[in-house]
């Protein structure tokens, strides 16, 4: 005759318990940690109160599907609040400083953005083509491949004088 495995579940929904914190240290989502909490509290609370394994079963799944639905978003929303997200892409130009590296002809040149690339740059209707090689602009628009460029106000002269006084 085989003994009654059902009296060691409980090591079962330990074991699993452990397993899904594991993983949540590895992964930092509060996934596994609802899963987890699913695990213990429905899963091994039933075991302990002496529900049937059906039930324990039932229970630490539909207590991890709440948790990771209810609890999970909010703990996220708590975590990321208050952080700026990244702007990727066209995003991040916008603003972006940049060189002119071939002078503007007919309101169109070529410019070096601050991140490396090279882009065909296009001047506001109301600038004058006066920018020389290796002014400084600003990323105003992105208009498809091109972006629209307005000069940086120019810094004050930082030579020194040569008179000694």
């Amino acid at each position: 005759m085989l003994p009654d495995l059902t009296q060691y579940l409980w090591i079962a929904w330990l074991v699993l318990a452990l397993v899904f914190v594991i993983i949540e240290l590895l992964t930092l989502e509060f996934t596994f940690l609802m899963l987890a909490a699913g695990t213990l509290v429905g899963g091994l609370g039933v075991n302990l109160l002496g529900g049937p394994w059906w039930l324990q079963v039932a229970l630490a799944a539909a207590l991890s599907g709440l948790l990771l639905f209810t609890i999970r978003p909010l703990l996220l929303r708590l975590l990321h609040r208050g952080t700026q997200p990244a702007l990727t892409n066209v995003d991040a130009l916008y603003g972006m400083g940049a060189r002119v590296t071939s002078p503007f002809v007919d309101g169109f040149g070529s410019v070096r953005l601050d991140n490396g690339e090279t882009w065909t740059a296009k001047l506001p209707d109301d600038a004058a083509d006066t920018l020389g090689i290796g002014t400084r602009v600003k990323v105003m628009t992105v208009l498809g491949a091109t972006v629209e460029v307005a000069p940086l106000p120019s810094a004050p002269s930082t030579e020194r004088s040569s008179e000694h006084g």
